[in-house]
């Protein structure tokens, strides 16, 4: 598939590190499975992995994190 942003490059598997903030709350999940452009760097999570990330972004939010980094788990 090519790229949908820069349009010159096939996206290759690769992995993502992805930062999510919300109400003083800072995540950083790395290692994150991802489509990647080795032309312009776009980096694309999948539907299920986003839902993955949201819902334990959430869960850390109710549990009052403030920061937290941690390496991509599937569930």
């Amino acid at each position: 598939m090519t790229c949908v942003i820069c349009r010159q490059a096939e996206i290759e598997v690769g992995e993502a590190t992805v930062t999510l903030e919300r109400e003083g709350l800072t995540l950083a999940f790395k290692r994150v499975p991802a489509r990647v452009c080795p032309n312009c760097g776009e980096e694309t999570v999948d539907e299920p992995t986003t839902a993955q990330l949201l819902a334990e972004a959430e869960a850390l939010a109710r549990a009052g994190a403030l920061v937290d980094i941690r390496a991509y788990s599937a569930a």
